[in-house]
């Protein structure tokens, strides 16, 4: 609880305090935020200068990057290269994480209860509307479940943790894909919504047989219990690091144009099936080509000395490989 209070407290000082000179500004996704926060506070203490974070949602930090009213955007829906090249953006991933279902069940303990993606998405759909529904209990006969509504929580802001979320559920129920599909803002059927990881976090802690989706930091640090899922191999899997390395292992981005790569519903036996990564968004052709450079640098300084922090938190670093693909990237397309 205490990391969350600094966490928060961070996200106030980077919204109310000013940007000095050598300072960054940054805008969007709620998804990274905790790890952000750990290397903006590492940063600060190396080389002097602060990291200025919005943590608003994705949505909100792409649009604060088109508009070129911060040095980087951050978010967990990436951009196409169509895109990218009509706003004149570099991409590129800089941390992986998971997506975890969070519960607030009398009696039932993180990891204790058993989804899979079809059940998921029928809770969301609203055809699933109470706990003790046949489909829960089969998957869950050693549980307790009461006989009770099922309060979901969503998202209320565009979020690339929605992005994620509804792509796996559009990847495993063929109903989810065709009436609602995936997005960073859907027309959700039923629920109600709360801003950022933080209102979701917040909003399953208080209300009693409540489900949402947040990243699974928040869920570790505001000790929210969370589903073990089945993956795409059918295994029941809890999420652990294992887990969500064995997804990301599959991750091919080499051969992902923008570094545009989804990775949910990755195979094997081991893999946590919603898998996500956050993406940062710079202009190639900056205003402030000293913010541009400083955001370089700490940028840098996060992949080389941030690994340890990210892991701690149960985020996947990039590969080494990964990272020196990525500031090819730097060095060819962003002039600073």
């Amino acid at each position: 609880m205490k990391f969350v209070k600094a966490i928060v407290a961070a996200g106030l000082v980077a919204v109310a305090t000013p940007a000095f000179a050598a300072d960054i500004t940054g805008a969007g996704s709620t998804f990274i935020f905790p790890v952000l926060s750990k290397w903006a506070d590492s940063y600060k203490k190396d080389s002097g200068n602060g990291v200025n974070y919005q943590s608003i949602g994705s949505g909100a930090g792409i649009k604060q990057i088109q508009a070129k009213t911060v040095t980087f955007g951050a978010t967990d829906a990436p951009l196409k290269v169509d895109q990218l090249q009509k706003d004149g953006l570099a991409q590129w991933p800089m941390i992986m994480g998971a997506i975890v279902p969070v519960v607030n069940i009398d009696g039932v303990k993180a990891g204790d209860m058993v989804l899979d993606g079809p059940t998921l998405a029928e809770i969301y759909l609203g055809k699933i509307n109470k706990w003790d529904d046949p489909a829960i209990k089969k998957l869950n006969p050693n549980v307790k479940l009461p006989s009770a509504a099922i309060s979901v929580v969503h998202r209320a802001d565009a979020s690339g943790t929605s992005f994620n979320f509804t792509d796996y559920l559009s990847k495993v129920s063929a109903d989810w894909k065709s009436k609602v599909g995936r997005g960073t803002a859907v027309e959700w059927p039923v629920g109600v919504g709360a801003k950022g990881n933080e209102g979701v976090s917040g909003n399953i802690a208080q209300a009693k047989n409540s489900i949402g989706y947040v990243e699974y930091a928040y869920a570790k640090q505001n000790k929210l219990p969370y589903t073990a899922l089945i993956n795409k191999a059918g295994k029941t899997i809890q999420p652990t690091n294992e887990a969500f390395q064995a997804a990301a292992s599959n991750a091919d981005w080499t051969h992902a144009p923008g570094y545009y790569l989804i990775l949910t519903d990755q195979p094997g036996d081991k893999s946590w099936p919603i898998v996500a990564s956050t993406f940062i968004l710079m202009h190639k052709d900056s205003v402030d080509k000293a913010a541009s450079q400083e955001a370089l640098k700490f940028f840098k300084f996060a992949f080389e000395k941030g690994s340890k922090s990210a892991e701690d938190l149960d985020y996947i670093p990039m590969p080494d490989n990964v990272v020196k693909l990525i500031e090819k990237t730097w060095s060819a397309d962003i002039k600073s």
